[in-house]
């Protein structure tokens, strides 16, 4: 936090919390296990050091660094200090996307073929809640939205990107310094092809949000952000509604991602949304930046 009033009107609601100016004064106060990061992914090095240097695990938001470079970094300093990092990857554990997954088995609508996903969304960067630097960062959608994009397109699909083409811009009206759009075509191991639209600078404040994908015998359809699911196989008259387990967005699934988070540590889990494979989705970020700035695709064997 930097600005002086809101810290101290913080410090004043949690008199007995340890502060400090850096983690390393933290970490010299507390006993813990486990740095959560939920600070800018710009100025994570000293932070990321520091919770080597004390042995702590490592839990990011998301980006773990706002350049590809940055955050390669970072998990090969957590790796040579053995300690585990992860990044907060929440949206996987929504109910639609857990659901999405399912529909993609052999006995219902087979592998998915091709897709496509429109996410259009008026983003007033100004509004108090939200954090300011995506106002001057470079590829504001890209490291801050569509990461989140790519990461579900990976999971749901169970493939890896091979090769996107992709164009970034920025509309007359958009308060961001950054391309708040972007558009891709992606093509996925398997022969998948996805077509991306993604904005920060839809000029309507209601959310557009629909991601269809074809597979073999059908079509799944998930017309909401947080919900609306449902399927229909090549000669249905109709779509069919999914059903979904009751849930609060943006609590729901943070709980169930630190309840797999946690368990690793209790349990000996499998790490959820490991720092390695959050490369590979900002790999799909990079590869865009690239495909727009040079005019071409991109192999992602080439980052």
């Amino acid at each position: 936090e930097h600005d002086a009033d809101r810290l101290k009107a913080a410090l004043m609601e949690s008199p007995d919390v340890a502060v400090g100016a850096a983690l390393d004064e933290i970490t010299e106060q507390v006993d813990a296990d486990i740095a959560l990061l939920c600070t800018p992914p710009a100025d994570r090095h000293d932070q990321i050091a520091a919770a080597c240097r004390a042995g702590l695990a490592i839990l990011a938001e998301k980006p773990l660094a706002d350049t590809l470079a940055g955050a390669e970094a970072h998990v090969a300093a957590a790796a040579a200090a053995g300690v585990p990092i992860a990044v907060g990857l929440n949206f996987r554990y929504l109910a639609v996307t857990q659901e999405l997954k399912k529909l993609f088995a052999p006995s219902r609508l087979g592998r998915p073929e091709f897709g496509r996903f429109t996410y259009e969304r008026w983003r007033d960067g100004h509004q108090p809640h939200l954090n300011k630097y995506p106002l001057t960062m470079r590829q504001p959608m890209l490291w801050e939205q569509s990461i989140h994009h790519f990461d579900l397109m990976r999971f749901v699909y169970d493939a890896e990107p091979v090769s996107i083409s992709a164009r970034t811009f920025n509309p007359s009206w958009s308060m961001y310094e950054g391309d708040a759009n972007v558009a891709a075509l992606i093509s996925f191991e398997g022969g998948i092809e996805v077509t991306y639209q993604g904005t920060w600078a839809g000029n309507w404040k209601q959310m557009g949000f629909e991601w269809r994908t074809e597979c073999r015998h059908g079509i799944a359809l998930q017309s909401e952000m947080f919900g609306d699911l449902a399927f229909a196989m090549r000669e249905d008259v109709e779509l069919s509604p999914v059903d979904l387990r009751d849930e609060e967005p943006w609590f729901d699934d943070v709980w169930g991602f630190l309840e797999d988070f946690v368990g690793h540590f209790r349990y000996g889990t499998a790490l959820p949304c490991t720092g390695a494979d959050h490369l590979k989705s900002l790999r799909m970020v990079e590869a865009c930046i690239q495909a727009s700035a040079r005019g071409a695709t991109v192999s992602l064997h080439e980052l």
